[in-house]
């Protein structure tokens, strides 16, 4: 079956936005007195937002503030350092271009909330490449499960199997596959060679690797 649409992830694929979660993360739990170091928020990425937030709470709960005034004060501050000072993975805007070569639609799937996704397109000046985005924030549930890429192949009007999806994080992949599209990961380099990537389509150094020559590769892969 031939690919009729492209969806990114956003987070640590398109934009270089993960320390900068991980520095709000951290930012935001120290005021309530939670000082998680920067391994410690390693745990939950890949995670929705609450999810990550509900993870903290069950193991240390705080005082003040509820979990979900955490969640936005961390996604406001991670929007804002975005607007500041993000900057796009490498072969994140010539994927981003490829596509439009192709002439294969562009959509963005995310587990951040609208705030960030916003931040992010504008930030990397892609908001007129993207025909659709979502934000499994309007979900009952974020990824793994597969309900955010169902609802940003609906919002494209194609079938899930016409679709792929590109990923960096094992949550985020196993959501693709779930919702039967072809998926494509650029894990993190110390993973790069892990098992746990078998279940994908194709493992990819970065995105400078996906051309014209890996989606025509992918069209005749069964699922």
């Amino acid at each position: 079956m031939s690919i009729a649409a492209v969806i990114f992830d956003l987070d640590g694929l398109l934009i270089d936005s993960e320390p900068m979660w991980r520095q709000a993360e951290i930012e935001v739990f120290g005021s309530l007195g939670l000082h998680l170091t920067d391994a410690d928020v390693r745990q939950t990425m890949g995670l929705r937002i609450d999810d990550a937030v509900r993870h903290w709470w069950d193991r240390h709960p705080w005082e003040g503030r509820s979990p979900a005034e955490v969640e936005r004060a961390t996604t406001s501050r991670v929007a804002q350092l975005i607007s500041e000072s993000g900057s796009p993975m490498p072969g994140a805007l010539e994927a981003v271009a490829c596509c439009r070569r192709l002439s294969l639609p562009v959509a963005v799937c995310s587990g951040s909330y609208a705030e960030v996704i916003e931040a992010a397109l504008r930030r990397l000046a892609i908001e007129s490449e993207v025909a659709v985005w979502h934000s499994a924030e309007w979900d009952p549930l974020g990824k793994p499960h597969p309900g955010a890429y169902l609802s940003t192949a609906a919002k494209l009007g194609i079938d899930p199997t016409g679709c792929l999806a590109l990923e960096d994080s094992f949550n985020g992949a196993i959501a693709a596959k779930a919702a039967r599209m072809r998926v494509a990961v650029v894990p993190d380099p110390g993973s790069f060679e892990s098992r746990r990537w078998g279940f994908c389509d194709a493992v990819l150094p970065s995105l400078g690797d996906f051309d014209e020559a890996l989606v025509r590769s992918l069209e005749h892969l069964g699922r």
